[in-house]
């Protein structure tokens, strides 16, 4: 089934921006084959609750030009939402219902975020920085996403049928599904595959996406009584001022595109004395650049061609390359902030990558804070039950100290105060090896890629290198003692064990409460 679902239902919608302050109105661009339809705004957080409705607006339909996925929708305003003032900074979903649509097929979402307010004095000290660019350059609606083709993503669309919201079910929407007592791993990933296409869903559900992964952090950590203000992964390059103020910066579930000035902001921001805690995998894997055309604010990566294809490579400028972080044209690999990398371990529990692994994070420095209150020793394993460990993730190079614990092997780039908490296993995949129901490349793998991109082949000694990896806990001071501090939790599945495991719920409470002490 083509991933492709572009009016697959009735009727389609997007905000003209995806984060808008208390105060201001936000564009909601719609078109439907129905003559009226209705719209309900939720500010969705430990509950959903509604804050703004219209009923009966009328519908018109507007086809998608052609180039709907790389310049935008083009549609006109259909009707503005008022922020008030008394909106609580957070995520909303938008639910537009067609009256005159066949069920099943009336039903489609849109979002926006609320920030506060500039002058507000009742700002919090920690700010969510959703992964929003992640979530684009996963859409298909209108043609193509960043992983069936295309190299421009734009913002300025619909996003596919349940990234934002669909029914909860308990582990075949994943793509690194946790096996149970007696089951063998899914190594090809049929079950989400039946799955997403019994529901007509693409393929991006299992990697990208509110639903997916920020919706289960939030979703928790209101619950518990932490609060932190809300921003998208664009408004930290588009807003200088994005973080000024915070202690406290937090990212969670896939956050693997991010922009130099997004970079800039939040290494600014740590080299200042300010925190970064990410719960993420594969986080900040590529550059992306953003830029403003007709259609709106768009998204450019030319991924694994970049260095043939970006024209900024030709015009002297390699470093602003939208491929890899770690490319040695770039020359910025994503452990300089984070003390771990995708070259350093990538895939947990998918396809061939440790299919059978042990899913959780296995503790080495039981004393450390991140795990006080947990009852975990030195051996035992952190969020196994769910699978906390899985699909895409974050390594560290180690070795052991005089004692047999783990400490980070000395390499170019990395921190040089890293503690590692915990790990376990992680590899990478060569062309072949994904599950048979994904989009792959045809001609190498991410293997092949990284170890060509970064040693200069892939023989075996360098595809060993970066086939041998790890997912990996750890702190570090990446700007030495006087910046802030960083927690990276490398994996992206980590959010999945917030809702029963009391031990996972534990860590991530340290964290946010470590930093806001």
């Amino acid at each position: 089934m083509a991933d492709d679902q572009t009016f697959h239902d009735d009727i389609e919608g997007y905000c003209g921006r995806l984060s808008y302050r208390a105060g201001e109105t936000v564009t909601l661009h719609v078109s439907t084959h129905s003559a009226r339809f209705d719209v309900a705004v939720e500010r969705w957080g430990a509950t959903r609750v509604r804050r703004w409705e219209a009923t009966g607006v009328p519908g018109r339909f507007v086809e998608p030009p052609p180039d709907a996925d790389s310049a935008g929708c083009r549609w006109p305003t259909t009707i503005e939402i008022p922020v008030g003032d008394d909106w609580q900074p957070g995520f909303h979903l938008v639910t537009l219902t067609a009256r005159d649509a066949p069920a099943g097929r009336d039903v489609a979402y849109a979002c926006f975020v609320v920030r506060r307010r500039t002058d507000d004095r009742a700002r919090e000290r920690a700010l969510l920085v959703l992964d929003t660019n992640t979530w684009h350059a996963y859409n298909t609606w209108g043609g193509r996403s960043l992983y069936t083709g295309g190299s421009t993503v734009s913002h300025a669309r619909p996003f596919g049928r349940g990234m934002l919201c669909r029914p909860e079910v308990e582990r075949d929407d994943r793509k690194a599904r946790p096996v149970r007592w007696g089951e063998e791993p899914d190594v090809d990933g049929s079950i989400f595959q039946s799955y997403r296409t019994e529901h007509d869903y693409p393929a991006a559900i299992g990697s990208a996406g509110w639903f997916t992964h920020a919706r289960r952090f939030v979703e928790w950590a209101e619950r518990a009584g932490h609060r932190f203000d809300y921003a998208v992964s664009s408004d930290l390059e588009r807003d200088p001022d994005a973080l000024a103020g915070y202690d406290t910066v937090l990212s969670v579930g896939h956050d693997e595109y991010w922009s130099a000035g997004q970079r800039r902001a939040v290494e600014d921001h740590v080299r200042s004395g300010g925190n970064f805690a990410s719960f993420s995998g594969n986080t900040m894997f590529w550059q992306v650049r953003l830029d403003d055309g007709p259609g709106g604010l768009a998204m450019v990566c030319h991924k694994y061609s970049a260095h043939l294809d970006d024209p900024v490579v030709a015009a002297g400028d390699p470093t602003g390359m939208t491929g890899m972080w770690a490319d040695p044209l770039v020359g910025r690999p994503e452990w300089e902030l984070l003390g771990a990398g995708s070259a350093f371990g990538l895939y947990h529990r998918f396809g061939t990558a440790t299919p059978r692994g042990v899913g959780g994070f296995v503790v080495y420095r039981e004393d450390h804070w991140m795990l006080r209150g947990t009852g975990l020793g030195y051996g035992d394993v952190l969020g196994v039950d769910e699978g906390v460990v899985g699909y895409e993730t974050l390594g560290c190079p180690l070795t052991f100290d005089d004692l047999q614990l783990p400490v980070a092997r000395p390499h170019p780039g990395l921190p040089a105060d890293i503690e590692i908490v915990a790990f376990t296993p992680s590899s990478n995949l060569m062309v072949g090896e994904y599950p048979a129901s994904i989009s792959a490349l045809s001609d190498q793998g991410d293997a092949e890629f990284i170890a060509t991109r970064l040693y200069g082949d892939a023989g075996a000694t360098n595809l060993a290198r970066v086939r041998h990896g790890n997912a990996v806990m750890l702190t570090c001071r990446p700007f030495g003692p006087d910046g802030g501090e960083v927690v990276t939790v490398g994996s992206t599945d980590w959010v999945f064990g917030l809702a029963a495991d009391q031990a996972v719920m534990r860590v991530t409470a340290n964290v946010l409460d470590h930093f806001a002490a």
